[in-house]
């Protein structure tokens, strides 16, 4: 039986050692840097508790590691190195060179790095997946998704492009089965320091994707519709509803709902155990933190391929600019 370990012991953390203790695997310790709560969790789920992760190598085969981004490549090279699996919580990590580090020192050390893209194991979004590949809805013209709402205190190293964004990057890949050659992005930074509304189009050739998010709409939306030549298909990831639309007909799909994160610590146990590459790997992980990036960058045009192309490349501490600006811009990113 496969010995895991949390690292970071946040809202996230707690919920991964919540499955763990349930899921055929042993778990065998927690730490955090609060060592008053790192005593709560261990207690509560009758496991060893440390205040530094490191007191983890050699009792543990994998480990969680749920703490903020900035920490995301110094807790997981030492970890790697040390030859524990690992499954990071999104983003891979803060900078594209240190998800680089990451993805070598896993396969150097021949263990399993896997990146917490939740979306993505959402059973909505994979029975969606399905629809598109059977060309249940045709060709995919529009994807359009929605991210929004209050801020959330415990989140302070990253804005909202690479936090939440990375979400619906990650699942628009993933439906498309293919990388955007394209990227135009709008941020600003209304209420917080780091941005906090973003709107990012992407372009797949024949298929636009649209991602709205911000930190202060008052209600709580996550969705995402996909738009066809033969049928058009709303989901609300929260829900896991999925409803499917043709000219001559409408039907709720029938999606079997289960706990995203459950599946996601099954999917990385299982790669462990099979010796195989988990769902969403290090490469993956990096591919979106990429796009991430380059989003955050206001009033940008980035071409990606061959001759890249960069316009008015401000940072995402940037305001935006008028209305007429934006207008005049999208109108030169459709020709």
């Amino acid at each position: 039986m496969i010995k895991v370990g949390v690292i970071g012991l946040g809202a996230m953390g707690q919920h991964h050692v919540r499955l763990y203790s349930k899921l055929n695997c042993e778990l065998v310790g927690v730490a955090d840097t609060d060592s008053g709560r790192a005593q709560e969790m261990g207690q509560k789920y009758n496991t060893n508790f440390y205040s530094d992760y490191r007191q983890l190598f050699g009792k543990v085969d994998a480990v969680s590691i749920v703490v903020p981004t900035t920490l995301h490549h110094s807790i997981a090279t030492n970890c790697l190195k040390a030859g524990i699996h690992c499954i990071v919580e999104k983003p891979i990590a803060f900078k594209l060179e240190e998800a680089d580090e990451m993805i070598r020192l896993a396969e150097e050390n021949k263990v399993s790095l896997a990146v917490g893209h939740i979306e993505r194991f959402n059973p909505a979004v994979v029975k969606l997946k399905e629809l598109i590949d059977k060309g249940i809805l045709g060709k995919i013209l529009i994807m359009s998704t929605r991210r929004v709402g209050p801020y959330m205190s415990r989140i302070r190293d990253v804005g909202v492009v690479v936090d939440s964004a990375t979400h619906d990057i990650g699942v628009i890949r993933y439906l498309l089965d293919r990388e955007p050659m394209s990227i135009f992005s709008r941020v600003r930074s209304l209420k917080h320091e780091k941005e906090d509304l973003a709107i990012i189009v992407l372009s797949f050739d024949e298929t636009i994707a649209n991602i709205e998010v911000n930190w202060f709409t008052p209600q709580k939306v996550r969705t995402l519709v996909a738009t066809g030549s033969e049928g058009i298909a709303y989901l609300d990831y929260i829900s896991q509803d999925l409803k499917l639309y043709s000219s001559s007909s409408q039907e709720d799909v029938n999606v079997t709902k289960a706990e995203p994160l459950k599946l996601e610590l099954e999917n990385f146990l299982m790669s462990i155990e099979q010796g195989i590459r988990p769902a969403v790997d290090g490469n993956e992980g990096r591919a979106i933190l990429e796009i991430a990036l380059e989003s955050c960058k206001n009033n940008h045009i980035e071409k990606i391929g061959n001759g890249h192309e960069k316009v008015d490349n401000k940072n995402c501490h940037h305001n935006f600019v008028s209305v007429k600006d934006f207008t005049q811009s999208i109108e030169q990113f459709r020709q």
